[in-house]
């Protein structure tokens, strides 16, 4: 049923641009802000900050399974006061531990806030690259192929701005192709390369 529904609406689509000849492209966004260095350093931070965060947790995790240890091995000597009190700092440790759960990972927790912090100003300067692309080229729509929001059944190589978004930004196309090139010759030749050894190394039959 879902994809049915997405088909009508590629056809609707599809009727309206031809019924009005409105220009449009697709580009990738997923593979743009792949090679943008200052992604790539915004995820690295944000892998950084998560694990800060996740060796903090469990830190605090590991004072109330201690806390909780001495209070089963001493129970028995404690009085009923006691054990209430000691009771009561357990849980508010565990209280403690909760809140700053949901305070780095919840909904809106400090993880989201930063990750759309250091998000922001690549994201800002690709809606640049992509408005000034669009005026350009004089697109009336430009679609993300990269998003959940619309399912592209079929894309035609044609209308890819992409490669425009990139060097809009500064990142040399002609040099990413010329490093894909290089990778593949030097998976080639090491494909070639085990494949010697192991007609070396296979042992010659006896006649």
């Amino acid at each position: 049923m879902k994809k049915q529904i997405i088909l009508l609406i590629l056809i609707f689509v599809g009727t309206v641009f031809s019924a009005t000849a409105q220009k449009f492209g697709y580009i990738d966004t997923e593979f743009i802000t792949s090679k943008m260095p200052d992604y790539e350093k915004a995820q690295l931070d944000i892998e950084a900050l998560t694990d800060k965060w996740i060796k903090e947790i469990a830190a605090k995790n590991e004072e109330v399974e201690k806390l909780e240890r001495a209070y089963r091995a001493e129970e028995v000597l404690l009085t009923e006061e006691m054990k209430q009190q000691r009771q009561r700092m357990i849980a508010d440790k565990q209280k403690d531990v909760r809140a700053l759960q949901n305070k780095v990972f919840g909904i809106n927790g400090d993880l989201i806030k930063k990750k759309q912090e250091l998000m922001k100003p690549i994201l800002d300067e690709i809606a640049k690259a992509v408005e000034k692309v669009a005026r350009q080229k004089r697109l009336d729509f430009l679609f993300d192929k990269s998003s959940d929001g619309l399912a592209m059944l079929y894309t035609n190589p044609i209308h890819d701005y992409t490669d425009y978004i990139m060097e809009e930004l500064g990142i040399s196309t002609e040099q990413l192709k010329e490093k894909e090139r290089e990778k593949q010759v030097k998976e080639g030749e090491e494909q070639g390369e085990n494949n010697d050894s192991k007609s070396s190394a296979k042992p010659k039959s006896k006649k």
